[in-house]
């Protein structure tokens, strides 16, 4: 989970090659409208995304079991966390946290994404950080990509016991 810009699909899709697992992007299972939105620049609202993130919740209850699977998907806010788990109880998230400098530099050299970076400020407005509650752990994304990976998957180990 994280704001755009923050890696998620390449972090995600290679955590799940290193567990044996699939993977999906949480951002394939949006509406054509709420894509059309964001690349417009308009910020989704609560009422765009609960369909939405239904699906992923299914993609995660759905999955088989251990290896399972992982979505990248940005789970901004508690409540969305919970609409997932409401459906898929047993999902961990992994919270990828970068500083805001970092992450507007990556938003501003993406291409061909329809997320435009003039989403990132309304992204960060409205993420909240997991809680001492909530199964999972964040994880900067500032070293390289195989200490990322090799700290996910530490984490997801240490968590599944």
């Amino acid at each position: 989970m994280g704001v755009s810009a923050v890696g998620k699909s390449t972090i995600a899709a290679l955590v799940a090659a290193r567990l044996g697992a699939e993977w999906i992007d949480a951002d394939a299972l949006h509406s054509p409208a709420s894509i059309a939105k964001m690349s417009a620049g308009i910020a989704l609202v609560d009422d765009d995304r609960w369909d939405w993130l239904d699906r992923v919740g299914d993609a995660l209850a759905g999955a088989p079991a251990p290896p399972g699977i992982v979505v990248a998907c940005s789970a901004l806010r508690r409540v969305y966390r919970d609409r997932i788990r409401a459906i898929a109880p047993d999902a961990v998230f992994v919270h990828l946290t970068g500083t805001p400098e970092l992450l507007l530099a990556r938003a501003q050299a993406r291409t061909g994404h329809f997320m435009p970076a003039s989403l990132l400020l309304s992204q960060r407005a409205t993420l909240e950080d997991l809680g001492a509650d909530e199964p999972g752990f964040a994880v900067d994304v500032t070293p390289g990509v195989d200490d990322i990976v090799d700290s996910i998957v530490d984490g997801i180990r240490t968590h599944d016991g």
